[in-house]
């Protein structure tokens, strides 16, 4: 028990350590020191003299911050919800990617922006909104194909993943054809990244992910029964289809929310969660919260390479987390033909 919390404690404190490093670098950079004042400055209770350039100001509170905090939200959403769906498919390599509910929130998110391009009164909430029901559809589908009897074989659940994701991405890509002047802004979507990122983005995606968060750690101790068969855990007392449902539905809240305003950023969900059950164990009620902030912690890491690799110009985000996640996926995929194997 000491041990998790230390753990806990310790994932904090890192987390922390990267935001910081994460405002202060980028084309301008800021010390530190100066970046945690000009932050500790904007607290009511805070007297702390403000001898810094206006411009370092502007650039921490109204440029970096919120990018940061998008990213940060962005990556423990993927993080949370990859492990609500390994934990509820039993299968260390589910996640919102490789099981084609990305993909989809991606397709309903192209769909949305194509139709707030033809009729602008529909409002900015409609982009979240087609994610979500793209991301739903997506899950519902694949676990349908991929379920047969009582359990989901990886093999079957992957192969349906892969044929849905693939079919969502064809029809993202189809959508895109269609956007005319506006297929580099969707396209730099899809690839994944923060270049226009600001409170307004925070604001919209805050909401989602921190329902989502909720929910799943209430569910968290009947999602370790779940680890058992469905039949197992009923005489445990569960009601599996509720619990499904309610685990099924935050995870993809979850994922929408980053998907729509952050484009599909993958493996997030994969090595994270895998992570942190080998350092915390299978317990959802501690494996939930370090998985959370080591998301956020992983993914801010991956901007800060993205932003600093080639400056001043930027990659997106989504080639650095598959340059990292690609290779972890392959480890995964041998040592989990090998444990079958034996």
């Amino acid at each position: 028990m000491r041990r998790q919390w230390v753990l806990l404690g310790g994932a904090l404190l890192l987390l922390a350590a990267i935001v910081v490093l994460s405002v202060a670098i980028g084309s301008v950079t800021i010390p530190p020191g100066t970046t945690l004042r000009i932050a500790l400055a904007q607290l009511p209770f805070a007297h702390i003299t403000a001898d810094w350039p206006d411009t370092y100001a502007t650039i921490v509170l109204q440029i970096r911050l919120p990018r940061v905090a998008l990213v940060g939200l962005t990556g423990a959403a993927l993080a949370c919800s990859g492990t609500a769906y390994q934990g509820l498919f039993r299968n260390p390599l589910a996640d919102p990617y490789l099981i084609g509910v990305a993909s989809g929130a991606g397709l309903g998110a192209v769909g949305a922006m194509l139709l707030r391009a033809a009729l602008p009164v529909l409002g900015v909430w409609l982009v979240p909104f087609g994610a979500f029901v793209g991301a739903l559809a997506t899950v519902a589908l694949v676990y349908g194909l991929g379920h047969t009897g009582a359990a989901s074989p990886i093999t079957a659940l992957l192969l349906a993943g892969a044929a849905v994701g693939a079919l969502a991405t064809a029809g993202s890509t189809f959508l895109l054809l269609r956007m005319g002047n506006q297929a580099v802004r969707v396209l730099a979507f899809l690839m994944g990244g923060y270049g226009s990122a600001g409170w307004s983005g925070v604001l919209a995606v805050a909401p989602f992910t921190l329902l989502g968060f909720a929910l799943l750690y209430l569910y968290a101790r009947p999602l370790n029964l779940l680890l058992f068969d469905a039949e197992q855990a009923r005489q445990l007392g569960v009601d599996v289809e509720r619990v499904t449902l309610i685990v099924v539905v935050a995870a993809t809240l979850t994922t929408a929310a980053a998907v729509a305003f952050s484009g599909l950023i993958g493996f997030v969900g994969l090595i994270v969660p895998h992570t942190a059950r080998l350092l915390m164990g299978a317990d959802h009620r501690r494996l939930l919260p370090l998985a959370t902030l080591g998301g956020a912690g992983f993914l801010l890491l991956a901007d800060l390479l993205a932003r600093t690799v080639i400056a001043p110009e930027e990659l997106p985000l989504g080639v650095i987390t598959a340059l990292v996640g690609a290779p972890f996926f392959l480890w995964l995929l041998r040592r989990a033909r090998h444990a079958t194997v034996l």
